[in-house]
């Protein structure tokens, strides 16, 4: 007992440590509830500042969502909506994937009533946005009225290739902005395309794409001179599509040689010759 008690019994200099330290808590104590800190007042208006900031973002939302229905829809080609445009103009996913998988087949929506059979949307969704289609300039409908009934004839109007720019290529499943460019920049280079088949050189573009473009464009004119293979000059030959200088340097070599080339086959015994190319020459070359 007397070994506890011990533990209890402090010598002067511990008991005015032990008091110095009750005094400076109590103090510290008085200070925290009784001093009016500045830094805790601007912590509750940045807090409230954010509390506003954030209610007005979602009252903002709300808003948007509300005039959702209220939008005018600007006019559109119903042949291209992406999933989004879909989804905003209130189709189902279904509705959507059976539309891209129509268009994927390179068919085309030419008419509201198509619009609802190929993609099954209601009948009172399809009355409120079949107002807002547009289809392209070269695809025109002509409606006639034939004893009392009205007839839809449609004829499909191709635009000229040489005159399309990247937008209009753009309107082709498959075509996007680079693929457009890449075209015309290809066809600048050619100074005009004189075949379709042409678009066979055109890098990425793919022979399922390319049936597509000639559902909707064509090469209108191609009256361009052809020149003799067996009169036509190096520099005139190597400054056509497809041949360069050393390309034409071992033809007019080959031609001087046979005395004349009767036949393009002919030129499948030159090594170098792009054979595979050889339709696409025949549009700049002649063998009269």
């Amino acid at each position: 007992m007397k070994n506890w008690r011990s533990h209890f019994v402090l010598n002067r200099s511990q008991q005015n440590g032990i008091f110095l330290l009750v005094l400076v808590i109590i103090l510290l104590q008085l200070v925290y509830f009784f001093y009016p800190f500045s830094s805790r007042g601007a912590g509750n208006e940045d807090q409230q500042q954010l509390v506003v900031e954030l209610q007005r973002k979602l009252d903002s939302l709300k808003l948007v969502a509300s005039e959702k229905d209220t939008v005018v829809t600007a006019p559109f080609n119903p042949n291209f909506i992406s999933d989004y445009k879909g989804y905003t103009l209130g189709m189902t996913v279904d509705e959507i994937d059976r539309l891209h998988a129509y268009r994927a087949n390179g068919s085309w929506i030419n008419s509201a009533e198509d619009f609802r059979k190929v993609t099954g949307v209601s009948d009172s969704l399809l009355e409120v946005i079949s107002p807002h289609f547009k289809f392209p300039e070269w695809r025109e409908t002509n409606l006639k009225k034939e004893m009392g009934q009205k007839t839809i004839s449609e004829a499909v109007i191709k635009q000229d290739l040489n005159a399309a720019t990247a937008e209009d290529l753009q309107r082709v499943y498959g075509i996007g902005e680079k693929l457009s460019e890449r075209i015309v920049k290809y066809r600048e280079s050619l100074g005009g395309f004189r075949h379709a088949i042409q678009l066979k050189d055109v890098y990425g573009l793919s022979p399922e794409v390319i049936d597509r473009v000639l559902k909707g464009f064509e090469v209108k004119e191609s009256n361009l001179e052809k020149q003799d293979i067996n009169s036509v000059t190096i520099l005139q030959l190597s400054e056509l599509p497809y041949f360069n200088y050393e390309l034409a340097r071992v033809v007019i070599k080959y031609r001087e040689r046979k005395g004349e080339i009767q036949s393009f086959e002919e030129l499948g015994q030159i090594k170098e010759f792009p054979v595979e190319k050889i339709d696409r020459i025949k549009l700049y070359l002649a063998i009269d």
